[in-house]
């Protein structure tokens, strides 16, 4: 009965308070565990503790569902979702409202300590000094925790700002000796050669300047020093904070205090404080290939990472892909051509539930990326296969937050929220390879009898 128990709370069937009050319930689990219990808690804090190993359990049970012949990456559809994180978007923040609120709390603390001064001064005079002294008022204690609070935010912030920076700083100077290189191999005049290397030293020099001011900006936040080092192939795009050219957040600038690896995104007409969740699913039986869980608002960035990840997890790439608006651009239509994906992404968003109207007449010769791919969709062939991904992986989505009522995560950070969708995404291909198995059996039982 245990082991059921703990399997139906991690498919999300039970919760964990239920565990509990059946575990104690349970004569025989009394008996065995000398009448303890184990607490909601405790099943929380296994889970947060061994969200690694959960990650690996996705694999695994990926690697049955293909064993099962569930699998077949004849087609795959991506998409992403917005999933609140557990903070609110009223504990966000703009740099400018951070520096204000800093100057109005340290005038109001200044205020404070000098009222507590006069205070102390009329204690000493009446009762003698240091014989009765008085605790740091609340209201004052109050208004300094509440102003290193916001200091901290916002060094925290510039921080992150300050390294994105670095960043794009180190992608301009790589990409400007990789020209500076080219040039020198094949032989280009020397003026050219010599302003390509000119041009390679300054993007140098502005590199190893803001990656100085990365490092300083982390120092004075408290923070380890800042990876400038670029994304792996399979890493989820960065949260790209609104800064200047200095690496100086903007005015509007936010930083959520609660957890500040969120992002504030557009989902549904609303803005909710939380992540983007991406799934990859297979056709045949609605089984996630792949996820990923990024704080980065648009589709477009995570294509490349989730072609990584369903080539590592599910061991190699689909034949079709189909995506809606949100991923296309000319670099990921031409990075699935050269990766021999059929991928069908819409151009632009198309009506609900209707066929895009199709184009007759012969492409144009000088048709670029879009409008082929828009001629592609609306062909009969494309109509008919762009059509399946709204069956293929909306409904997951659906299965996922309707059905298993995931409206918010429970962790903070991303680190931490990447693991719970692991979590979620394994229990979720569990499901499907237990209902497979289980028609399977009825098929064969009523065959013979």
């Amino acid at each position: 009965m245990t082991m059921l128990l703990l399997y139906a709370y991690c498919v999300g069937i039970v919760s964990s308070r239920k565990i509990e009050r059946a575990c104690y319930e349970d004569l025989a689990f009394r008996v065995l565990t000398g009448n303890q219990q184990p607490d909601h808690s405790r099943i929380s804090e296994f889970r947060r503790r061994n969200l690694d190993a959960l990650k690996g359990l996705f694999i695994q049970i990926l690697r049955l569902c293909q064993k099962a012949g569930m699998v077949s990456l004849g087609h795959v559809a991506l998409d992403g979702t917005k999933v609140q994180a557990n903070a609110s978007k009223h504990k966000a923040m703009s740099h400018e409202r951070m520096l204000r609120a800093e100057k109005e709390l340290q005038k109001e603390i200044n205020a404070l300590i000098r009222k507590a001064e006069i205070l102390d001064a009329q204690e000493d005079r009446r009762y003698g000094k240091g014989n009765l002294g008085s605790e740091l008022p609340d209201e004052l204690r109050h208004k300094q925790g509440r102003l290193a609070k916001i200091r901290q935010a916002r060094k925290e912030m510039e921080a992150e700002t300050a390294a994105a920076a670095a960043r794009q700083r180190q992608e301009e100077a790589e990409k400007a000796r990789a020209k500076a290189t080219a040039a020198e191999e094949s032989d280009g005049s020397a003026p050219e050669q010599a302003e390509l290397n000119r041009k390679a030293e300054a993007a140098a020099a502005k590199a190893a300047a803001a990656g100085d001011k990365a490092i300083e900006a982390a120092e004075s936040a408290g923070l380890e020093p800042p990876d400038l080092e670029p994304l792996a192939s399979d890493a989820m795009p960065r949260r790209g904070l609104a800064r200047k050219a200095d690496g100086t957040p903007t005015a509007k600038t936010q930083r959520n205090f609660t957890d500040s690896d969120s992002h504030l995104m557009q989902s549904s007409g609303t803005y909710l404080q939380g992540y983007n969740c991406q799934l990859a699913v297979d056709s045949d039986h609605q089984v996630i290939v792949a996820v990923g869980v990024s704080n980065q608002p648009p589709d477009v960035e995570h294509l490349e990472p989730m072609l990584e990840r369903i080539a590592a997890s599910a061991g190699e790439l689909p034949d079709v892909m189909t995506m809606d608006a949100g991923y296309w651009s000319d670099d990921n239509a031409g990075h699935c051509e050269d990766l021999g994906i059929d991928a069908y992404i819409a151009t632009g968003r198309l009506p609900h539930g209707k066929p895009p109207p199709p184009q007759r007449g012969p492409l144009p010769r000088d048709a670029d990326a879009r409008t082929r791919m828009a001629r592609k969709i609306r062909s009969k062939k494309g109509s008919r296969i762009y059509a399946q991904r709204k069956a293929i992986v909306e409904p997951v989505n659906g299965q996922i937050k309707e059905g298993r009522g995931l409206r918010r995560f429970l962790l903070r950070g991303l680190e931490k929220v990447d693991g719970e969708w692991h979590l979620i995404a394994a229990t979720h291909n569990l499901l499907k390879l237990f209902r497979y198995r289980r028609s399977q059996q009825q098929l064969w039982a009523a065959a013979t009898g």
